[in-house]
């Protein structure tokens, strides 16, 4: 079935620590052109000490505008912090700023952020009012993206007052990982893993609250996946997926869009441009190549690329040449595999 993106957040690119950095969101931006992007969760004190440091905040959740659109995702459960980071996020030129009330990590429950505030919505609600109130009158909106419930709370009718409760703030657009959170026993990435997919929830939330635009996060394996789920919500949210195989983002997009698949290869001499300019800054070849190593996931030379890469951008006077090798080791790789096919039917 052919959809397309009808609105801003049809697909959607999640916030994931160490992950999605500026050059990430770089490299995601060729692939899908016109996907929500999202920044990792930055805390909103460490925007206002950024602020007002020599450098200022540009050097922490500054963003190149090719990346646009792009959502600035902030921690944190002080609603002046949080109003205050929000305008700053409006001046450096962000479409939207996320709030975080789904990660799950000893480091958030003690700062008493994340999947916790799942508990106090009525905080939650006055943190987002906060937020909306900074950026009144500007396109920019204010989203959240959370769980299912936390620990032992697993009820359907908690997690819908939840949403209504910040609902209640003209908040209308919600990211939702299928998930509770264990806040206790489980590593982020357990958490990530273990407790069940309950799809069905999220579906039954946009069905009841048609007003509001719904996003799906939560195990999303491929194009076909995605495709299901947007015949039930608003938008989907791709996470490891994107991250781990990224050439399923640039065919989820295409799929939406109407528009070609390009080969692998080509999209990754656009990023070229990119990472010279990063180069000639003084940024390392090895910290924008991370982000690239999924690229060929399953095909043939995809071993040899991410070996070449992850081995040669770590030595000094590594530059795009580097990356030219890994791709033609894939070439290589591809042209073998064609001649065995050929082989097979003679």
């Amino acid at each position: 079935m052919m959809c397309e993106i009808a609105n801003t957040h049809r697909l959607c690119v999640a916030p994931m620590m160490d992950w999605t950095d500026r050059h990430c969101r770089s490299f995601h931006r060729i692939l899908a052109p016109q996907a929500r992007l999202y920044t990792e969760m930055v805390h909103a004190q460490a925007v206002l000490h950024g602020c007002t440091s020599d450098k200022g905040s540009e050097h922490l959740i500054g963003f190149d505008p090719a990346e646009k659109p792009l959502a600035l995702q902030l921690g944190g459960s002080e609603p002046d912090a949080l109003a205050q980071a929000t305008r700053i996020a409006l001046e450096l030129g962000y479409d939207e700023v996320n709030l975080n009330v789904g990660c799950p990590s000893d480091r958030v429950q003690v700062g008493r952020f994340g999947a916790c505030l799942m508990r106090d919505p009525a905080l939650v609600a006055e943190c987002v009012a906060a937020m909306r109130a900074a950026v009144a009158d500007t396109s920019v909106q204010v989203t959240v993206k959370c769980r299912l419930g936390v620990d032992e709370v697993e009820d359907y009718p908690t997690f819908r007052r939840f949403i209504d409760a910040i609902a209640a703030t003209d908040c209308a657009i919600f990211a939702v990982h299928a998930r509770k959170a264990w806040l206790q026993g489980l590593s982020p990435k357990e958490n990530r893993e273990i407790p069940p997919l309950r799809y069905d929830w999220v579906y039954r939330l946009k069905r009841e609250r048609p007003d509001l635009s719904v996003l799906i996060n939560g195990g999303i394996a491929g194009v076909e996946d995605a495709l299901r789920h947007l015949q039930h919500v608003d938008g989907v949210m791709l996470g490891r997926v994107a991250y781990h195989d990224p050439y399923v983002l640039h065919r989820l997009h295409n799929a939406l869009t109407g528009t070609d698949d390009l080969p692998r290869g080509e999209l990754l001499r656009r990023l070229r441009p990119y990472v010279e300019r990063q180069m000639a800054r003084g940024v390392a070849l090895k910290h924008i190549v991370r982000h690239v190593l999924g690229l060929f996931h399953g095909q043939p030379g995809g071993r040899a690329f991410r070996q070449i890469l992850s081995e040669g951008a770590h030595r000094p006077g590594a530059d795009w040449a580097l990356v030219e090798r890994a791709l033609a080791a894939t070439e290589g790789s591809g042209r073998m595999a064609g001649l065995r096919l050929d082989s097979t039917h003679a």
